[in-house]
């Protein structure tokens, strides 16, 4: 047995099931060992941005790590911008790099990098495996770092000759420890604060989004008067049907400002305080108010839904059922005339099927679509959570491969999607259940939005470099040529017929809506 064929067999007697790859010279051991190694399926994407957003969605929707397999640091580099969005998720995820052999390294040929200094600001745990006896273990010690809580991103760099040389030695799966509680003083103190405070905010990301927690959260609110609140951007948020309705930060500085100037007390679970995606002149780049009391009921790495219930207990509250939070408004019908924001986001509220995923980039053309679907049958949200554009795609290939009884939904803008365009061949050739809408502009219309609020003087090379036209952009087009049927379509009637009729048969689809 080679290192490779070791590192296989972790992997997979580890609990990873799937390997997302764009391979190069360096790993081909590895790739001839999957086919000696049960248990692993690969996946291939046709750019590195798609292979590491597509292990995204996988892990938010799984909470359990996929592999990727990475060709040196050119091709980690490739991929680093979807990790980033992934480390600002907390996604677990095994990134497995390929290196030159350690007899080769020193000659400098063309692909050598540093892979461990690319590595590191976008992982929590780097390790270069040294000899094939090494590499089971290390396998083993990075899937336990990915898999710490609430979920970390883990790089384990291979070169060649420790994936071709004998004897692998495959190691066993690590037990990794429960998520711990925050301290009791936290809780109590916190609990005297909700009771006392005449306007408390909770804010909430990360774990504190799923079902349960919510429950509790909610119940809270309801005992001490706050007010649920989730980051602009979040990892997965599971709404709709009964479950608790939780409004959203402003994305705009000033209005998120407004939304918790009032707050005496800001409590925050599974995310820090909250401060302007961008510094503006004249504009605070810190959200809450200095008067505002700041406190942390949960870190990320602790146990979110248990420092709930510690809290509503702390708070005497008892027997928190599910459902029935409050009322809701009430689900938008079909929307008819012209296709803007509004009859864009009734089209998908209106026709959302149950236990759908919804993967949203949609930017400036969504600004309604999460009120509109409060109401709308149970179902999960994926957002953009580090900023950098061109997740969508990516993160809906990645949640239809974990979920392939759940048709996904990913409303994506057309300036991010050419991006990560190439995600649509993964989904033909795979035969995933994604209906893929391109909100065509064509612009970057957030851009347009920025340019103002910086104070910048508006110019003609600004609009030139803004407009995504000369030539426009044809989607459908593109997605015939990757093998996804497509349909433009550019009315609110014809928008929700196309997306009943690609709910209705398996495999990916495509609708360009024109707004």
């Amino acid at each position: 047995m080679n290192g490779a064929e070791s590192l296989l067999r972790s992997l997979v007697d580890g609990g990873v099931e799937l390997c997302i790859t764009n391979p190069g010279t360096s790993e081909m051991h590895f790739v001839a060992a999957l086919d000696r190694v049960p248990g692993m399926r690969a996946v291939l994407g046709l750019q590195e941005n798609v292979v590491t957003g597509a292990a995204d969605g996988y892990g938010r929707m799984r909470d359990q790590p996929a592999s990727t397999l990475l060709h040196l640091g050119p091709g980690l580099a490739n991929g680093l911008a979807n990790l980033h969005n992934a480390r600002r998720a907390r996604t677990p995820i095994v990134n497995v790099i390929g290196d030159h052999a350690t007899t080769h390294r020193h000659l400098d040929a063309p692909l050598t990098s540093d892979v461990e200094a690319v590595a590191a600001p976008f992982s929590h745990w780097v390790r270069t495996s040294m000899s094939s006896r090494a590499v089971g273990r290390d396998a083993a010690e990075a899937i336990a770092a990915s898999r710490s809580h609430p979920g970390r991103i883990a790089s384990l760099i291979l070169p060649a000759d420790t994936s071709w040389n004998e004897p692998g030695v495959p190691a066993k799966a690590i037990a990794v420890p429960e998520a711990p509680m925050p301290p009791a003083e936290t809780i109590e103190r916190i609990a005297a604060r909700m009771a006392e405070g005449a306007s408390p905010v909770m804010l909430l990301s990360g774990r504190a989004l799923r079902e349960g927690a919510l429950e509790l959260a909610s119940a809270i609110a309801e005992a001490t008067g706050a007010r649920l609140l989730t980051n602009t951007f979040f990892s997965r948020l599971e709404r709709g049907g009964d479950r608790v309705a939780i409004d959203r930060l402003p994305y705009f500085t000033e209005q998120a400002v407004d939304k918790i100037a009032d707050a005496t007390d800001l409590v925050l679970v599974h995310t820090a305080a909250p401060v302007g995606f961008f510094a503006y002149p004249d504009k605070p780049s810190i959200i809450a108010d200095p008067k505002t009391c700041i406190s942390t009921l949960a870190e990320p790495e602790e146990d979110a839904e248990g420092a709930l219930r510690a809290l509503a207990d702390a708070l005497g509250i008892r027997g928190v059922k599910p459902g029935g939070h409050g009322s809701r408004a009430e689900l938008p019908g079909r929307p008819t005339g012209g296709l803007d924001p509004m009859t864009l986001a009734a089209a998908v509220a209106s026709t959302l099927p149950e236990q759908a995923i919804v993967v949203d980039e949609s930017t400036t053309g969504g600004l309604f679509l999460l009120g509109a679907t409060a109401s709308a049958p149970p179902h999960d949200w994926l957002s953009l959570t580090g900023g950098a554009i061109g997740m969508g795609m990516p993160v809906a290939t990645g949640a239809a491969l974990a979920c392939p009884d759940r048709r996904v939904l990913n409303v994506e803008s057309d300036g991010s999607a050419m991006y990560t365009i190439q995600s649509l061949w993964t989904q033909a050739r795979e035969a995933l259940d994604v209906t893929t809408v391109i909100l065509s502009n064509g612009s970057y219309a957030i851009l347009n939005m920025e340019l103002a609020r910086t104070g910048a003087a508006p110019s003609k090379e600004a609009e030139r470099l803004f407009d995504l036209g000369h030539p426009d952009l044809d989607f459908v087009a593109m997605a015939k040529g990757m093998g996804v049927p497509g349909v433009r379509v550019e009315d609110a009637e014809s928008l929700t017929r196309a997306l009943e009729a690609s709910y209705s048969v398996p495999g990916p689809q495509l609708i360009e809506a024109v707004l």
